[in-house]
């Protein structure tokens, strides 16, 4: 895996998987062959244990890589929302603060979180906390987002709101990777869906 160009143009790609062959003490995906740019929301479905996930361990150098390659731009930064992000028993800190750390936009902070601003992170419902760690990704300053399973533990109407915040990044000139086992979320948000098969 190698970085790119300090400078990305807006039509560059900011990830690129080519033929890729991934696992971990043997390969159990690819090989695979799809990018990401600016502007992007590209959704990686496939069913549970086609590999979804072990390509983003890929991208993010926690998986071996049999074959192909990954050139990711990380100049122009990653956030990564992992299947189950850490939600720890004590956190005290407020979910404003929580965003002002990750660098997220918190002047633009989604409808949806203006009535939680003030609420201890750990005082939040898990489709709450997932919502939060989404939102902390889309809002901060990288320009590829990695999203895995992100609406875990979320009820219909916290997927809502996910839809709307991955809509809405669009038009912030990132590029997303959406993994999900939801058909009708990448079928309403992504630009494209590349389909991972066993």
């Amino acid at each position: 895996m190698h970085g790119g160009d300090a400078l990305t143009p807006p039509s560059a790609a900011l990830l690129v998987v080519d033929a890729l062959v991934a696992g971990y003490t043997e390969p159990v995906v690819g090989p695979l062959s799809f990018e990401v740019r600016r502007g992007e929301i590209v959704g990686l479905a496939g069913a549970n244990g086609s590999g979804k996930t072990t390509v983003l361990s890929a991208i993010i150098g926690t998986a071996r890589i049999f074959g192909g390659s990954i050139t990711c731009d990380r100049s122009a930064g990653v956030s990564v929302l992992r299947q189950f992000p850490v939600h720890l028993r004590e956190m005290p800190i407020t979910v404003a603060e929580m965003l002002t750390v990750t660098g997220s936009h918190t002047e633009r902070v989604p409808a949806v979180f203006q009535p939680l601003l003030d609420l201890r992170v750990d005082r939040l419902s898990g489709g709450q906390f997932q919502l939060l760690q989404a939102w902390a990704c889309l809002g901060s300053p990288s320009a590829l987002v990695l999203l895995d399973e992100p609406t875990n533990n979320m009820d219909p109407q916290a997927i809502d709101g996910l839809g709307a915040l991955l809509t809405e990044s669009r038009d912030s000139g990132k590029g997303v990777l959406v993994i999900s086992h939801e058909a009708a979320l990448l079928d309403r948000v992504c630009t494209r869906v590349v389909e991972v098969a066993r």
